[in-house]
């Protein structure tokens, strides 16, 4: 059976999804890419994504910023729901870290006395839609690390001390993206909150823009098919 122009540019759609979730590295990708535009026939195409999920069947893992050519949404469904596995963290004359794939509970309280604490949420579930962080440093230190696409409230107080929220990378809130609110109080120590990607996430959106890129550096890529047929 011969194929169409729009069944190639649904494959070519399935491959672009496969790399952005790291199914594929760039080089199988394009290669792929340029068999699927120069396919005549289904079984030309086929065998490009026979071991591949249709658009959409899995969890894209990447966040939508705004400027950067991505548009694949983090699938907030997947990550928000289920019990915590972590309410609060202490540390005295010491430090605490929570950090990677871990659950947040509605409430997590965290306290920290001449040491000092992470608190990482970017690769974070969370148990409800808002969660509330609140920290409390005698002469010690916290940080909180979100992404930039998360809904994000500082109020904390500080004596001697402060609360700094800064903005590293850019990004906007997605309407489903979880409300995390910081607050706490500060005296003679500090509770910095980072809006800012991971390094893995980073590596992730710099593929993705690839993938972007490709797409627009090849925009007729299926018109030229149209004069074979």
């Amino acid at each position: 059976m011969r194929a169409s122009d729009a069944e190639r540019e649904r494959i070519a759609e399935t491959l672009r999804e496969a790399v952005a979730e790291g199914r594929l590295d760039m080089d199988e990708f394009e290669q792929r890419l340029d068999a699927t535009y120069k396919a005549r026939t289904h079984g030309e195409l086929e065998p490009l994504v026979r071991d591949l999920p249709v658009p959409g069947a899995a969890v894209a893992g990447l966040p939508s910023v705004p400027g950067r050519g991505v548009s694949t949404p983090v699938d907030w469904s997947r990550r928000i729901g289920g019990p915590a596995t972590s309410t609060g963290a202490f540390a005295f004359w010491g430090g605490f870290g929570r950090r990677g794939r871990w659950t947040v509970g509605r409430v997590f309280t965290a306290f920290a006395m001449w040491g000092g604490g992470e608190i990482d949420l970017r690769e974070a579930h969370f148990e409800d839609r808002e969660v509330v962080i609140r920290c409390f440093t005698i002469m010690g230190g916290m940080q909180v690390k979100v992404t930039p696409d998360v809904h994000l409230h500082v109020n904390g107080v500080g004596i001697m001390g402060g609360f700094d929220e800064q903005t590293k990378d850019a990004g906007e809130p997605g309407p489903d993206a979880p409300r995390v609110r910081v607050t706490g109080f500060a005296l003679m120590g500090g509770v910095g909150v980072d809006r800012k990607w991971s390094k893995a996430q980073r590596q992730r959106l710099s593929e993705a823009g690839r993938v972007d890129r490709l797409r627009l550096e090849r925009p007729d890529a299926g018109e030229g098919r149209k004069e074979l047929g």
